[in-house]
């Protein structure tokens, strides 16, 4: 009888540990390995055209060779004092271009161990210059360059950061604003908390001040460069420009209502002077003198419904995606924890979208994984068409940012007239590293580069 017990007992032991050590194994990640293997397709409806291997290398995804460029950088990247700075400073210079501009910069890796890249968050580059590493270039280790050329064709405003190892790059210091036709009298602000550190707007622990007389408009520029949503108000009445580098259709003037700005995303309000813009527990953004602080308003302006409609026509759909973001327990390269899903699948198993040049693309993204997200495409703008079944009736609301709260769902449309292979993710980076990234793939077009090794996109 104790023979059988102790048989028993093994077996059990067995039923339970051989199915764990199973997917322990499965979910290894190898040393290096390529976007355009990992994951499985997804093709949306539309015909398969994953090869693994073959069609033309980002590499090629370029501004054509020949003009020369009438924005001209050098950006040296370091690491000193527990902070990485562009120029030796944080935030980096800004990039500021006219519209129809060649942007070029020249990124220098001074003394970053790990490698760093160039991203141009918003700014809908050629692939080549995406500065994704291990999917459109190898990181750009110490004592290497690499030079970014995009034309500058949307005015709005963005920004750069590093996407290489960028949940931590980022959070000390390696990015900066791109602003593309604006006015010398704009002001911009970039809202960022340091590992570690306070709330700081422009890189300083305190208010930022405008000078401006009594009753002047100004365009304040806002980049929320952080890890979450924040919320700007102010206690008269301003007006919502844009949102992501796209201007309001018509923007209405705004009371006792904050504008919701996702991680990531940048929105352009014009306020009078004088005015105390407040974002959210950073300081604030002082125009003119004499406006008190207000206390945050209960209500937040409503993107579905704000500035008045306008028609837009992207054409009959081709694809339709899901992009379902929930959480569940299991492996990650080996790891144990609670990790994001995508579609129900886990890091490296995880949908890569399969579009073609021109495809009208649908996409539902719902979350249901108990924490906000911050939904970034790279390449690309989406058009906003509900959000919980409810049809948007305002301005078109196109973004590159989304912020998508516990428990809501968007349809978003976009056209894929931009060829390359794309991040889709999360901009909550240490999201992104945990496994909130999946791409989208182009018909044709390959990758040499490999992530891992060298390059750590995230």
């Amino acid at each position: 009888m104790a023979r059988w017990r102790l048989v028993a007992a093994g077996v059990a032991t067995a039923a339970i540990v051989g199915p764990i050590g199973y997917l322990w194994q499965d979910s290894l990640l190898p040393d290096t390995y390529s976007a355009m293997t990992m994951g499985y397709a997804d093709t949306g409806g539309g015909p398969s055209h994953r090869e693994h291997g073959g069609g033309r290398p980002v590499s090629e995804l370029t501004v054509a060779a020949g003009r020369r460029a009438d924005v001209s950088m050098t950006m040296v990247a370091r690491f000193e004092g527990g902070r990485y700075t562009i120029n030796g400073t944080t935030p980096g210079p800004p990039v500021l271009a006219a519209r129809g501009d060649l942007v070029e910069v020249k990124l220098v890796n001074d003394n970053v161990p790990a490698g760093v890249t160039l991203h141009w968050h918003g700014v809908d580059v050629p692939n080549a210059m995406d500065g994704v590493a291990g999917v459109t270039q190898d990181a750009v280790m110490p004592g290497e360059s690499f030079v970014y050329r995009f034309r500058a064709d949307r005015t709005g405003t963005y920004w750069y950061h590093s996407h290489q190892i960028s949940h931590e790059q980022v959070i000390k210091g390696l990015f900066g604003a791109v602003v593309i036709g604006g006015a010398r009298t704009d002001t911009t602000a970039l809202v960022h908390l340091y590992s570690g550190g306070k709330h700081t707007v422009n890189g300083v622990a305190a208010d930022l001040p405008v000078a401006a007389a009594a009753g002047a408009k100004v365009r304040l520029r806002i980049v929320n460069t952080d890890s979450g949503p924040m919320d700007a108000w102010t206690g008269g009445p301003y007006r919502l420009l844009a949102v992501d580098g796209t201007d309001v259709h018509d923007p209405a003037p705004i009371t006792g209502r904050s504008v919701r700005i996702t991680a990531g995303g940048r929105a352009d309000l014009e306020v009078t002077a004088p005015a105390r813009v407040q974002l959210g527990g950073s300081p604030s953004i002082v125009v003119g003198t004499g406006a008190p602080a207000v206390g945050r308003p209960s209500a937040v302006v409503d993107l579905l419904a704000y500035g008045k409609a306008s028609p837009v026509a992207l054409g009959p759909v081709t694809r339709t995606f899901r992009y379902d973001i929930g959480r569940r327990l299991g492996f990650v390269d080996g790891r144990p924890g609670n990790w994001w899903t995508v579609n129900g699948h886990m890091l490296p198993d995880l949908p890569m979208f399969e579009v073609s040049a021109g495809d009208v693309v649908r996409m539902r993204i719902s979350n249901d994984s108990g924490e906000v997200h911050p939904m970034h495409l790279h390449g690309h703008h989406m058009l906003v068409l509900a959000r919980d079944g409810v049809a948007a009736t305002g301005s078109p609301w196109w973004v590159d940012s989304l912020n998508v709260a516990d428990h809501e769902t968007y349809e978003v449309e976009f056209v894929a007239d931009n060829p390359g292979i794309w991040s889709d993710h999360c901009h909550n980076l240490k999201h992104a590293k945990e496994g909130l990234v999946v791409h989208l793939m182009y018909d044709g077009i390959a990758t040499p580069y490999v992530i891992g090794g060298r390059n750590a996109p995230e």
